[in-house]
């Protein structure tokens, strides 16, 4: 089970964008990195081809979870994630406020 997964809403703590929040688009490499939404952004220049214009574009490049913190939607606090298990279930919780994260 992964720590991050795609939808969750997460804070940067480590780079160029520390402090700032976003939803995780996407999660690559078996849950090492992830894409974030309108962060982590970079200058692309491109060559037009076919009916795609060329030009300089904004890109969002991805970012190791360990520079995430997920922010709970209970505390609305960036925290770490824990497992819990009941019976054959398995599912992340809020290490601060111990409540589940859908």
């Amino acid at each position: 089970m992964q720590k991050i997964k795609k939808g969750d809403n997460v804070m940067i703590i480590l780079g160029k964008d520390r402090g700032k929040s976003g939803s995780v688009e996407r999660v690559l490499g078996s849950g090492k990195r992830a894409i974030i939404l309108g962060l982590n952004t970079v200058k692309r220049h491109v060559k037009k081809q076919g009916q795609v214009e060329g030009g300089v574009i904004d890109l969002s490049k991805s970012i190791n979870i360990s520079n995430l913190s997920v922010i709970c939607p209970s505390c609305k606090k960036p925290t770490r994630v824990g497992f819990k298990t009941e019976g054959k279930e398995k599912f992340r919780i809020c290490k601060k406020c111990r409540k589940e994260i859908k």
